[in-house]
């Protein structure tokens, strides 16, 4: 059933290459077929994307196939299943931590863009002030990566060293642009 379900979704979500054949050309390659209203279409096999759907599927159905005959399709998949430690982050959690990681660092490169090419030095140091706070953060996903593990309890500490000094690098950055800009404001005053 699993395995139907899987090929269908594959099928049926597949997305042919189209092209226009000009009308006095009628020869076809033998990757692709001709068909009447002279649309050539790429076979779904040459299409990478449908191929790691086909491998994917076939790996699947190999995986019900060594479970046996007498095991149900839930045993099949309970056996993929890893164990991991009752402290383990759930997925969604993961999502949010390294979502929130690479919104970061897009931050970071957006505000240092802007720095450049407004010609603005305050705010690349806006970008440098963000800095340690991305450090914490990697200590954070470190730490949540091995499993919270005792030994690495420094990355703890240093996690709220990092968070504590990287909130005094943005209040002095955003005094320093805060102050810019009086300077911006008293300057263009008449």
């Amino acid at each position: 059933m699993a395995i139907a379900s899987s090929a269908t979704v594959l099928f049926c979500c597949a997305k042919p290459n189209f092209r226009r054949i000009p009308s006095q050309s009628r020869s076809s390659s033998p990757l692709t077929t001709l068909n009447e209203s002279g649309i050539r279409s790429r076979s779904l096999i040459h299409d990478p994307i449908t191929l790691s759907g086909l491998i994917g599927t076939g790996l699947m159905a190999g995986t019900f196939i060594t479970a046996g005959p007498d095991s149900t399709a839930m045993a099949a998949v309970d056996s993929l299943q890893l164990s991991e430690p009752a402290n383990a982050l759930s997925l969604p959690t993961w999502a949010i931590h390294v979502s929130s990681v690479v919104e970061w660092i897009t931050a970071m490169a957006l505000v240092w863009k802007y720095g450049e090419r407004k010609g603005y030095e305050s705010w690349k140091g806006l970008s440098w002030g963000m800095v340690p706070l991305l450090g914490g953060a990697l200590c954070a996903c470190t730490w949540h990566f091995f499993y919270n593990d005792e030994s690495l309890e420094v990355l703890v500490a240093l996690q709220a060293a990092l968070t504590v000094f990287g909130n005094i690098t943005l209040c002095i950055a955003a005094f320093r642009i805060n102050k810019l800009s009086s300077k911006i404001e008293v300057s263009e005053k008449p």
